[in-house]
């Protein structure tokens, strides 16, 4: 099976006269699964339709949106694998050097607010065709939300892209049954009523009976309570089970978010893996220059989709949901041996996991039947009382892969929760997980260690954290292995004080730890974390809450982490003066920097 195609000539090897769809992305084509286009693209040609990939077109050259001339039944619009702003800027808001998903790393072929710039050509070129947008982007600007790069809340990026519809979520279900639609001679404005999309309207008789109204646009600018109220209600209803239609209103348009698709089926979830990818970058784009993006994910398996984690920081249960879907084991090894075929391959498979790499089975079986509950989280500081702990179906799956021919090592990197590993009565993940699926150093992320700001991340204590430490290398010692923990901190998270990030200061002497990275808070948009730094508001509690916003504020309480950096001392100094911790500067195994004369 040939890559979708990228040009027309391609298109014609393929005897397509005109696509069904041209799928607009700002990323260089990878055909692989851990791409969204690539999903995509290859569900809607096993359903029949006609997919041409336009990849990273230049919006200053409107030509080049007609590569494939005006496709039949719509333009899909995406940014790709990553937000474009994300993708573009660092958290200080300084231009970023390298695009991972770009030939040869070049920075500058898709453009800012991508969507919106892709969008905009194609309704300039084609007056009436139906623009769909989806992906990362899309889904997670679905409605009005605050943009940090402009420092403003700005409308659902459906009207700003002046699109038809927009697809949240994974996708898979809700495009075939849009197609489906398109196909039979609906038109677009009339597909208002589909699981997993959102829609713009006029006419108030196409919004259902139980549908809540969210506070309106005008609101939300004006009133940042009625912001912070505003989230609750989406982060509330993005479950299928009970969650119900909402509308944002604008003056004379309505935005319509129809509940969100089920979740697929292992069974389905299965199909989707076992479509024929490539597994490659498209090869004309190669010879351009090598994506680095497909360095970790080339030989990487994913295994589930979904997090009950709950972190305030994160909205990717706006995205994937807090219900966990996960793959058989047979699709899975199926895959694993596709890989060991690769000419490639050197025998290690870098990664079996997904958001949350030990979440392969589903929370609670409550879940199966009811949904998730709108109200309470699975983990936060403390478990659920109904919340099922077990590795023991995701290490059976480790323990098959690394035994296959060809398999010199499986590792596991896109993460664990430590907590839920802990939860874990049954010592034989831990052990076996140290052992066999470490390369040299396991990341985990503990994000602080102050009560105060643990609370706000919906994080667990600092206590069972060093729990974990201390039985990791108690399992190290044991194995005889001299394998280190690499823990994710982050500066500035709503709810860190200055005191606070002192606290995480001497956490890192204490435990003699020299943080090469630290991750600022990044205020990207549909995260509860996100609400609480625009509003100062804690959405959950409605109670008032602590932002660094100034850079100087940032800039300390980062520094503080990296105190041990001689290019932080002055801003570490600054720090410790104001917040009278004046014990902290000296000579003893306390103190975190040397007074100024003698330093």
């Amino acid at each position: 099976m040939p890559f979708l195609p990228i040009d027309r000539h391609e298109m014609q090897e393929l005897n397509i006269d005109t696509p069904d769809f041209v799928l607009v992305s700002g990323d260089a084509y990878c055909d692989h699964p851990s791409f969204g286009v690539a999903i995509i693209g290859r569900v809607l040609e096993r359903h029949g339709f006609s997919v041409c990939i336009l990849s990273q077109p230049d919006v200053n050259n409107p030509n080049a949106f007609l590569e494939f001339g005006l496709p039949r039944l719509g333009w899909l619009v995406t940014s790709g694998n990553i937000d474009s702003m994300v993708n573009h800027y660092t958290v200080t808001k300084r231009k970023r050097r390298k695009d991972n998903y770009t030939p040869g790393g070049v920075m500058g072929k898709r453009p800012d607010r991508a969507v919106v710039r892709y969008s905009e050509v194609i309704r300039k070129i084609d007056k009436k065709g139906a623009i769909i947008l989806g992906g990362i982007e899309s889904s997670l600007r679905r409605f009005a939300h605050y943009d940090y790069w402009s420092d403003t809340v700005n409308k659902s990026i459906l009207l700003d892209a002046k699109a038809d519809l927009l697809v949240f979520g994974m996708g898979e279900l809700a495009i075939i049954e849009v197609a489906e639609a398109l196909k039979s001679g609906m038109a677009i404005e009339y597909l208002t009523y589909i699981s997993g999309t959102l829609v713009k309207t006029k006419d108030k008789n196409f919004i259902p009976d139980n549908a809540i109204y969210l506070p309106s646009f005008k609101e939300i600018t004006s009133n940042r309570e009625a912001y912070a109220k505003s989230f609750m209600k989406q982060y509330t209803n993005q479950d299928s089970f009970v969650g119900k239609p909402l509308v944002e209103t604008y003056e004379g348009i309505y935005i319509l978010q129809n509940i969100p698709m089920r979740t697929l089926t292992r069974f389905e979830m299965d199909e989707v893996y076992d479509l024929p990818f490539m597994r490659a970058p498209h090869p004309k784009l190669e010879k351009i220059g090598h994506i680095p993006a497909m360095d970790e994910i080339k030989f990487s398996i994913t295994a589930n989709r979904g997090c009950f984690g709950g972190c305030s920081f994160c909205a990717l249960t706006s995205h994937q949901g807090r219900a966990v879907q996960s793959r058989s084991k047979e699709s899975i090894v199926k895959e694993a041996k596709k890989i060991i075929n690769d000419e490639n391959f050197k025998g290690y498979i870098h990664d079996v996991g997904g958001p949350t790499a030990n979440f392969y089975n589903i929370a609670c079986q409550k879940q199966v039947t009811k949904g998730v509950c709108q109200f309470k989280s699975c983990l936060d500081q403390v478990p659920c009382k109904q919340l099922e702990v077990s590795h023991e179906d995701y290490l059976d799956i480790l323990r098959t892969l690394r035994e296959l021919d060809g398999v010199k090592k499986v590792f596991v990197r896109s993460g664990i929760r430590y907590d839920y590993v802990m939860y874990d009565k049954n010592p034989d993940f831990f052990n076996e997980l140290v052992e066999h699926h470490v390369s040299g150093q396991l990341k985990v992320a503990p994000e602080h260690v102050s009560p105060n700001v643990l609370k706000a991340m919906g994080k667990p204590n600092r206590e069972l954290y060093d729990k974990f430490v201390k039985k990791y290398y108690q399992i190290n010692k044991k194995l005889g292995k001299n394998q280190f923990l690499v823990p994710y901190l982050m500066s500035s998270h709503p709810g860190s004080t200055l005191e606070d990030a002192i606290i995480l200061a001497e956490y890192v002497r204490d435990m003699n730890y020299n943080p090469e990275q630290v991750q600022d808070f990044y205020p990207t948009p549909m995260s509860s974390a996100t609400t609480m730094y625009y509003t100062g508001l804690n959405p959950k509690t409605m109670q008032p809450i602590y932002v660094a916003k100034s850079r100087q504020d940032k800039a300390m309480q980062r520094a503080l982490i990296q105190y041990r950096n001689p290019k932080n001392y002055d801003l570490v100094y600054s720090a410790l003066k104001k917040a009278n911790r004046f014990d902290l500067i000296g000579y003893g195994k306390e103190c975190l920097i040397k007074p100024r004369k003698y330093r």
